[in-house]
């Protein structure tokens, strides 16, 4: 069973842009199921490598992108964090938008993430 500290745990390693917190916090062969991609279920990144890359490029291009939770839940295995995610990109462009992390772990290590969001155009 994961525990509301835990999720908040991982929480925090977000709001630190922490990439090595991050992995830490995956199951070696864990998953990052990004919000968006060429496939219904969006872009995933398996295992500590290509989440490490994921998440090191992402803060390259966006350094201030920060997660603002609105609410934590957790039950059984799962946990869920809704968010106000905002960022600016390199081009100046301020990105705002709502969304949550669905989130399966196994032995208090994340197997499973699974973003969803709701852009702004």
């Amino acid at each position: 069973m994961v525990t509301l500290e835990r999720l908040k745990e991982v929480g925090v390693q977000f709001a630190r842009r922490d990439v090595e917190g991050i992995v830490g916090c995956f199951a070696e062969d864990g998953v990052f199921r990004n919000a968006v991609g060429a496939v219904p279920e969006g872009e995933s990144y398996q295992g500590h490598a290509a989440i490490r890359a994921f998440f090191t490029g992402l803060f390259q291009r966006t350094p201030d992108v920060r997660w603002d939770h609105t609410a934590e839940y957790v039950t059984a295995d799962r946990g869920v964090t809704e968010w106000r995610r905002t960022a600016t990109l390199a081009t100046g462009e301020r990105q705002e938008w709502l969304g949550c992390d669905l989130y399966t772990f196994k032995d208090g290590m994340i197997v499973l993430k699974d973003t969803y969001i709701k852009v702004v155009r």
